[in-house]
């Protein structure tokens, strides 16, 4: 007897457990198929514009008076990754942010991320884009070394630059260097900048030469030039200056003909990101602010002796390869070529 009953209650035990493993099969089967149900677990997308918006705004701490324009994002030199530009604009303020995404939306790399090919010049995106048709110049055309300035000519510091430049440039290198002057007005900074540099257009325009003229001039009369007394001031300059007439350039101020001119050299600048003045690029690389003759002179060394065998920078970087014949005319590129590039 004593056996029958241990025999029954093992039985018992075992139907127990084969109920409760039931039941949990049961409750695990249901929670799938309400997961199933419900979808797949939802996630943010950096790909998706309005989240990518609100992710930026919180961490640059950018309310809603700040206008952002997201760029179609568009394949990158980096595996698994798209790029994209966020353009944040306060009245003339202006600033570019870019980004890579991962093609799953979900990583989001930030800065100015560059990718370098070992067999070109470091500097050749940029170098891409420096665009020099029509920009005042200074110095030897076919030069190995060019430097191309974005500047405004309401701004202190590029006074001091322009400075450095004008005293130093082409006394030390007369021969090696090709300098070329770009407009990029700050104008929420500077009230007069603008119509300055639309005005140097019109000087430039009248007499090539007589723009370094008016450039020294406008910077050094810097601290008494207002934007109401802008006018009168260039006229009077206008007076003394061979070459120039000033009626011609009152004209010329009056209707603004050069803004698109002016308009054209900010979208310059903006392609290769500048965002302050003065801003150099020699032979691509950029120098921001304001700098030394002493560190610009060891810049230029340095790229003057580079070029030397790199002959990946500056107008005379033998991209081109063309017959040495007696016969044949070898034709000088013109004063505002393109920079060529390897």
């Amino acid at each position: 007897m004593p056996l029958l009953y241990e025999k029954a209650a093992n039985r018992g035990r075992f139907q127990y457990n084969m109920d409760n493993m039931a039941r949990l099969l049961s409750r695990f089967i249901a929670a799938l198929l309400l997961l199933a149900a419900l979808g797949p677990a939802q996630t943010k997308s950096a790909l998706d514009k309005p989240t990518l918006e609100a992710y930026v705004r919180h961490m640059y701490v950018m309310d809603n008076k700040v206008a952002l324009r997201i760029s179609d994002p568009k394949p990158s030199d980096f595996a698994g990754y798209l790029e994209l530009t966020v353009s944040a604009s306060l009245g003339e303020a202006h600033q570019d942010f870019p980004f890579l995404i991962s093609k799953d939306g979900s990583k989001i790399v930030q800065g100015n991320f560059t990718f370098y090919n070992i067999n070109q010049n470091p500097f050749k995106n940029d170098l891409d884009k420096l665009k020099t048709d029509g920009a005042p110049n200074l110095g030897t055309t076919g030069a190995s070394v060019v430097i191309v300035e974005f500047s405004d000519f309401e701004c202190p510091y590029c006074k001091n630059e322009a400075g450095v430049l004008r005293q130093n440039l082409l006394s030390a290198y007369p021969t090696q260097v090709h300098f070329y002057f770009k407009q990029f007005p700050l104008q929420s900074l500077h009230p007069w900048a603008r119509a300055a540099a639309m005005t140097s257009r019109c000087v430039y325009k009248q007499n090539a030469d007589t723009f370094w003229a008016y450039h020294d001039w406008i910077f050094d009369k810097q601290s008494d030039i207002t934007a109401d007394n802008l006018k009168d001031q260039i006229l009077e300059w206008a007076k003394s200056q061979k070459g120039i007439d000033p009626a011609q350039l009152a004209s010329c101020m009056d209707s603004k003909a050069t803004e698109a001119e002016v308009d054209k050299d900010i979208a310059d600048g903006h392609a290769v990101k500048v965002d302050s003045t003065p801003t150099l690029f020699i032979n691509g690389r950029r120098v921001t602010s304001a700098v030394d003759w002493p560190t610009l002179s060891s810049i230029i060394d340095y790229e003057i002796e580079y070029q030397k065998t790199a002959k990946n920078a500056g107008e005379d970087c033998g991209c081109t390869v063309k017959l040495d014949l007696p016969g044949l005319t070898q034709q000088a590129a013109p004063p505002g070529s393109p920079l060529k590039k390897k």
